[in-house]
């Protein structure tokens, strides 16, 4: 093991124990630190074979140096000190919930020097009582992930992969990966009663010949009324205006086990032209609401009959909707979106009783 020389010029531990220390053939250059708390006294020798051992549980870390308590025999005298051990420790910076975020643009790329600082950094974690450990690999560091020994993978994403450590001996507390996916339909009715439509060029036999309203997910950082806009302007080319979400569903194991939030908006079409994106969508027109409700596959459906039996009760004013309302919270100081609507809310036309 390297051991750091603190002073050359500090007396050698070989004219400390006299000329009985016999050279050794493996020319070990060690230097020595004896006592702490205001009496630092350094020593080094050439030539002394030490057999040490190393106790983990009572390092202490300060500026990417370890300090270690060692023991050692010399001509069959036992003896005892500290070594520093020069081992750099990972740049991380703490969380709000006693956890450390490992930073991942310095990390090292060679997977001995990972490993040693990993474990230099976990053990100095440990001791200041620390909990979640969290380690994001890019893409490219990913062959770091062998050695990265203790850690449970978490989720990834398309450019990296987050992994997790939990140091204390309770239960882990830590929060799972996200569990819905959120998707969204919009229901655009224009002033001739006429519902916008459309027929996906990918979908499961059963739902062959359906004219079902446009839909899509939520994009990362997206909101709800603003990406059943984008999705309906991406399938069909009309430009809409959010009024209000409607209703939502809430189903379970839909896509990889993850549970599904679907949220059918009501919009007010602000263009005609449709434009389809060929990609998705087969087609898409302007129906009559009244053929759209008399579908076969929306009647035998409760689902879909519900969802359209909601949306003409809201355009008859006998139900209201969730207006969107963006407030900020004195709790986290960041922008919200908040879905309600009561009876003296002025912007809402609404006259459901």
């Amino acid at each position: 093991m390297e051991l750091k020389l603190v002073n050359s010029k500090l007396l050698s531990l070989s004219k400390l124990v006299g000329r009985e220390v016999k050279k050794s053939s493996s020319f070990l250059d060690t230097k020595l630190m004896f006592g702490l708390n205001g009496t630092h006294k350094f020593y080094s020798c050439r030539g002394v074979v030490l057999k040490a051992s190393y106790d983990a549980a009572s390092s202490i870390s300060k500026e990417n140096v370890i300090v270690d308590t060692f023991s050692c025999q010399i001509n069959g005298t036992n003896c005892s000190g500290l070594y520093l051990r020069d081992v750099r420790m990972l740049d991380a910076s703490d969380d709000e919930y006693g956890g450390v975020l490992i930073n991942p643009q310095t990390l090292p790329s060679n997977p001995n020097i990972f490993a040693s600082a990993l474990r230099a950094s976990l053990s100095h974690w440990k001791l200041k009582g620390k909990k979640g450990i969290w380690l994001k690999l890019p893409v490219e560091k990913c062959d770091l992930v062998p050695v990265a020994e203790g850690f449970q993978y978490h989720h990834a994403e398309r450019g990296y992969l987050m992994m997790t450590y939990w140091l204390p001996d309770d239960p882990c507390m830590l929060p799972s990966n996200a569990s819905h996916q959120v998707g969204v339909g919009g229901f655009v009715i224009n002033d001739k009663n006429e519902v916008l439509v459309v027929q996906e060029k990918h979908s499961v036999p059963a739902l062959s010949g359906l004219w079902k309203i446009p839909t899509g997910f939520i994009l990362e950082s997206e909101e709800i009324f603003t990406g059943v806009v984008r999705e309906v302007k991406e399938e069909t080319g009309i430009d809409t205006e959010f009024v209000e979400v409607i209703a939502f569903r809430h189903a379970h194991n839909v896509a990889f086990e993850k549970s599904d939030l679907f949220f059918v908006c009501l919009l007010r079409p602000l263009s005609t032209r449709i434009m389809v994106d060929d990609l998705e969508i087969q087609a898409a027109k302007w129906m009559p609401l009244v053929k759209f409700v008399e579908q076969p596959l929306v009647q035998a459906d409760s689902m879909f009959k519900k969802i359209i039996d909601i949306c003409i009760a809201r355009l008859g004013k006998r139900y209201c909707g969730l207006s969107v309302h963006q407030l900020v919270s004195t709790f986290d100081g960041k922008l919200s979106s908040l879905y309600f609507n009561t009876v003296e809310d002025s912007d809402s036309n609404c006259q459901a009783k």
